[in-house]
């Protein structure tokens, strides 16, 4: 039997095995390198894992669903650099587990959102996004001002980060419950998009 490129397509089996096979070298071919680089998996100067409020306003982020209309990746291109700022490194990201990058952008990107605007202008953009992008079709938070954070629920996560590599140390964790006290969600919330992206400033 010849061995031809029409004999490999009129067997779907064969197709599907040789496919997977190519995909599966290219990809190793990839990223594993990636694993090896430093710019990928060492932290950008002055980054640190999360504090116990941004901790627990990322886990709001992620428990509300932010990421489906936000992303948190400016790609190097001049459109995005232009109204973002710099491009997004992987030594930004060391400490997100799971990452928040994205691809859809129903709202703008969150990459470089930190210290732009106030905490009040964030808090009424919680309460009712109408009130200061009128034309927004995000929905209202409320209920996150009104919500106490449950502070002693920060050690355990604390601790399960620690075991994948995050350099918290035993007195930050022990520390933790103390900076949530009185706090609510909307705080922890407010606190963790003040926090995204600070560290790289330069608009290219």
């Amino acid at each position: 039997m010849k061995f031809s490129h029409a004999w490999i397509e009129r067997n779907p089996w064969l197709l599907i095995a040789l496919v997977t096979v190519v995909i599966s070298i290219g990809g190793a071919v990839e990223i594993v390198p990636l694993f090896f680089q430093k710019s990928t998996t060492e932290p950008v100067a002055g980054l640190k894992p999360y504090s116990p409020l941004r901790l627990a306003g990322r886990d709001i982020y992620v428990r509300e669903g932010c990421y489906n209309c936000h992303s948190q990746m400016v790609r190097p291109l001049r459109a995005e650099t232009e109204r973002y700022g710099h491009y997004s490194v992987a030594g930004e990201f060391v400490y997100d587990r799971p990452f928040q990058w994205g691809s859809k952008r129903t709202g703008p990107d969150l990459a470089r959102v930190g210290a732009r605007y106030s905490d009040e202008w964030h808090r009424t953009h919680l309460n009712n996004p109408r009130d200061v992008v009128p034309e927004s079709n995000m929905p209202a938070y409320p209920w996150l001002a009104k919500t106490k954070l449950v502070p002693d629920d920060i050690m355990p996560k604390m601790r399960a980060l620690k075991r994948l590599g995050q350099p918290y140390s035993d007195e930050e964790i022990a520390a933790g419950p103390a900076q949530l006290q009185d706090k609510t969600e909307e705080d922890a919330l407010v606190a963790y998009l003040q926090g995204l992206g600070t560290l790289i400033k330069t608009r290219n």
